[in-house]
């Protein structure tokens, strides 16, 4: 029998088509990509323009190649079966080239694509099985040249005039761009100030009824405040005047209009709206949001079903639904809910003009499959997201809500100023739910001056006069525009046509992994741009201002996109994007402002001697330092502060929220965990040794690793700062907040004792390089005294020593003489010493003394010391809470 190859990326995926194909087929995954550009080179033909990448085996890959190479051998028939977008055909024609060496070996590679994981979607792919499309690699490595170009060119500049460690990407930058600008909009804006008046009426002789409406107008006229959407004042000595005239005013209705109103349901989800929505209603970041679709793509295990794959493929920006798809949404809801829900036809849906339209919308793989069905086969963040999924899609084959909005005109005619002032109020009535009966659509915030959604109306068909409670009226300033968060910039890229549905997560995920930007305020919470990022943001698009242009980078998109279909030449794009690209970077290093060596003079004073400050750049950024600071001289100034103004304001409440400290799986969406291995600590999914595994990790940078320091509410003794709680490199420490204008840091120490040794130095306690614990004299380097174990200020009743050491051992707590350990030494084997050492050793006090004090601690357990987590070579050990 005939034996085939079945080649995926992810083994998650390997497990859940495997049962489709039934005997003759053996699935392997290559665990992403094979093949890619060299790391210690820029890999790209630039001499003669050819641009021809230089791929080389991916380093760590050489293992997975192999084996696959050694399955290839004995299959008949090669099927390459990675996700179907330009990333999964790349990954197909590497393995090509890995596996395909010789015409013979190459007549036996397929290409198979499915945009969902169902039984009848992989038997049919494979019956049409097809060739690599060479123009969807060409497009996916067009964009992975560009980005090398930008990346190994520009990043070099940036280590030589800011910080080495800087990089530059193509399109992180133009993100990082926006929220760059975004900040420097809110710091500019100047608050308008408006006033509002609303009157709490009721019909009159029923005081029960009572409603609210909002004043408009005047005699017609619609007031209004320059830059303010709502009517208003723009003083309170206007709005004054205007409650002064309504106390002598008669109300009444002067118009009731009614209106039917049809609102359609949504399309079904693209990536980017998906990731918007589960941001919204569900507090997903985008990297959880990717993550757990890509789970509940690639397939959960569903009781008897085995691993079913739940939705459709997630990266898309198209909201066509295929034919199959809809008449099952249409059989559940005509079944379920009734014919009143099902409208005559289809409903159908178009996309955007810049749309690539190469997938279906995010859907579930079978509409039948409720949320409530498989709830307790799913994860809690798997149910909430498949059910988002599985509403949005199910409610837009429906018909569309009916709604009645009643809309009230009401005067108020003052009889002081003889002017009548124009209220309006409005409800909304649902006649028949429709497609809300399922779904609830997510509202933005700027209908403010839309009262329908929340005032419920009395009915005033029959009412002509109304009697007034009160007035409200209202002082209000003008807000600047939100801080992007990660739903609304991703909107912003897809509006701008920056990037596309497979790059916005790892966009975001860059630019906070770089700390060019950081996120406050919670699960929702918004970016800041850090003074680095302002930096090389600034930097970047002065120099290379046609390359980091918004609408330049869209309309590289839109090429890119081109090349896919084969409408341009990939090299074409290159070369058009390359003169561009020579010419700036040539100019940039002529011209670039060198950051690291600048010292600009500024208006500020010393605080010591008076001499004017200069700006200068350090490790952790800007700072003033005096211009009267001479290098060589010891006795000169030394006078720096911080350039505060440079920095985040943190001050807004929006980040003063306690943010998401949690990390979530790319691949997966669970929350990362942290893990110790032989390099120090990194993130790791908490699948990375299931079947199948999830081999999630992350790195994580020094700084990464450390804790923000903690107050302790105790003052410095040297200078009366703050003291804080910081994490260094052999553990914590407590030390002045003034830091490094204070050096103080605090001493562990044992009150009542000197060294033993000198008499002169106090003992505190030390940690070393292996992050155990001794004890250690404060007058090192003079004194070299240490102990491993702690000492205690009491004499030992036998040799006289000046002090005992306190042991904790499985079989209780110890006071036990220094002396002691040469005695069990002699009980023992003879060791071998040199001859220094034995003559140390013969004039050496032995003394046996030895107390128990008390029993020992119970063991660490997972309550008090944290969960297990797995070390390097699958050692175990309690991860501190």
């Amino acid at each position: 029998m005939s034996k085939s190859l079945v080649i995926v990326e992810s083994p998650a995926k390997a497990k859940t088509i495997e049962k489709y194909l039934g005997k003759g087929f053996e699935v392997r995954a290559s665990v992403g990509h094979i093949m890619d550009l060299p790391k210690n080179d820029i890999g790209v033909e630039l001499k003669k323009r050819t641009f021809e990448p230089e791929l080389i085996v991916s380093p760590g890959k050489e293992k997975v190649v192999e084996q696959l190479k050694r399955a290839a051998e004995k299959a008949d028939e090669i099927f390459l079966a990675p996700d179907p977008d330009r990333e999964g055909e790349a990954i197909a024609y590497h393995l090509a080239l890995q596996l395909g060496t010789s015409a013979k070996e190459r007549k036996k590679i397929h290409r198979v694509t499915f945009n969902e994981i169902t039984k009848k979607a992989v038997q049919d792919a494979f019956a049409h099985a097809r060739d690599v499309d060479q123009n969807l690699v060409y497009a996916q490595q067009t964009r992975r040249v560009l980005d090398r170009l930008v990346g190994y060119q520009i990043s070099p500049l940036l280590w030589d005039k800011v910080r080495r460690g800087l990089s530059a990407g193509r399109v992180q930058t133009v993100a990082l761009r926006l929220i760059v600008e975004r900040e420097r909009e809110i710091r500019a804006f100047n608050p308008v100030e408006y006033w509002t008046l609303e009157a709490l009426l009721h019909p009159e002789s029923q005081a029960d009824r009572s409603f609210k409406a909002r004043l408009v107008g005047i005699d017609g006229t619609r007031i209004a405040v320059d830059t303010v959407s709502a009517p208003a004042f723009a003083s309170e000595k206007e709005i004054k005047a205007a409650v002064a005239a309504l106390g002598q005013a008669s109300w009444s209705v002067a118009s009731v209009v009614k209106k039917e109103r049809r609102q359609s349901p949504p399309p079904p989800f693209t990536t980017s709206q998906l990731q918007q929505d589960a941001a919204r209603k569900l507090g997903f970041n985008v990297r959880r949001t990717m993550g757990v679709a890509q789970r509940l793509y690639e397939g959960v295990e569903i009781g008897a079903e085995g691993t079913t794959g739940l939705i459709t493929y997630m990266r898309t920006d198209s909201p066509r639904v295929a034919p199959d798809a809809i008449a099952g949404a249409r059989e559940w809801i005509g079944k379920e809910l009734g014919s009143r829900y099902l409208p005559e036809s289809p409903n159908v849906y178009k996309g955007k003009k810049d749309a690539q339209d190469a997938h279906e919308a995010i859907r579930p793989t079978d509409a039948a499959r409720t949320p409530e069905s498989i709830a307790r086969y799913l994860s809690d963040e798997q149910l909430k997201l498949y059910t988002l999924i599985w509403k949005r899609f199910v409610a837009s084959q429906m018909s569309p809500a009916q709604l009645a909005v009643t809309q009230v005109n009401i005067a108020a005619a003052s009889r002081l100023d003889k002017r009548t002032y124009d209220f309006r109020v409005s409800g909304t009535t649902v006649i028949f739910d429709g497609y809300q009966k399922i779904y609830e659509a997510s509202k933005d915030k700027k209908d403010e001056d839309d009262e329908s959604l929340a005032n419920r109306l009395p009915n005033l068909d029959n009412v002509k006069a109304l009697e007034l409670e009160k007035l409200i009226d209202e002082q209000h300033f003008t807000e600047p525009p939100p801080r992007y968060n990660e739903a609304s910039l991703v909107k912003e890229l897809e509006e701008r046509g920056i990037g596309r549905p497979s790059t916005y997560a790892s966009i975001i995920n860059t630019i906070q992994d770089r700390e060019y930007v950081v996120k406050h305020g919670g699960s929702r919470g918004r970016f800041y741009p850090t003074e680095i990022g302002v930096v090389v943001c600034d930097l970047l698009v002065k120099n290379f201002p046609y390359i980091f242009d918004t609408k330049y980078t869209a309309r590289l998109e839109e090429e890119l996109d081109d090349i896919e279909e084969g409408k341009e030449k990939w090299t074409d794009l290159l070369n058009g994007f390359y003169d561009y690209f020579e010419e700036e970077l040539k100019d940039a290093g002529k011209n670039m402002e060198d950051i690291k060596r600048m010292e600009k003079v500024t208006a500020e004073k010393c605080d010591l001697c008076g001499s004017p400050l200069v700006l200068k750049w350090g490790k952790f950024g800007s700072f003033y330092a005096c211009s009267a600071y001479n290098k060589k001289d010891p006795t000169s100034c030394t006078f720096t502060k911080e350039n505060i103004e440079a920095k985040p304001d943190m001050n807004t409440p929006e980040a003063q929220e306690a943010g998401d400290t949690e990390e979530y799986c790319e691949n997966c969406g669970r929350v990362m965990v942290l893990k110790r291995g032989p390099w120090g600590p990194f993130m790791s999914c908490p699948g990375y040794n299931e079947d199948p595994p999830c081999k999630t990790i992350r790195k994580l940078s020094q700084k990464q690793q450390q804790k923000p320091p903690e107050p302790t509410g105790e003052a410095c003794p040297a200078c009366g700062k703050p003291l804080v709680l910081r994490q260094g490199a052999y553990g914590e420490f407590v030390s002045c907040s003034g830091y490094p204008k204070c050096k103080y840091v605090k001493q562990n120490l044992i009150e009542g004792m000197k060294c033993p040794k000198c008499g002169l130095g106090d003992l505190a306690e030390r940690k070393a390089r292996r992050g155990n614990t001794f004890w250690g004299c404060t007058n090192y380097p003079k004194c070299d005294f240490t102990s491993n174990y702690k000492p205690v200020a009491q004499k030992c009743p036998e040799c006289e020593s000046p002090y005992l050491v306190e042991k904790t051992l499985k079989s209780g707590i110890y006071l036990e003489c220094p002396n002691k350990k040469k005695a069990t030494e002699e009980e023992g084997a003879p060791k071998k010493r040199g001859k220094k050492a034995a003559e140390a050793e013969a004039a050496a006090v032995v003394c046996t003394y030895s107390k128990r004090i008390g029993d020992a601690p119970p063991p660490p357990t997972a309550e008090t010391h944290g969960p297990v987590v797995e070390k390097a070579g699958n050692k175990k050990e309690l991860q501190p809470a």
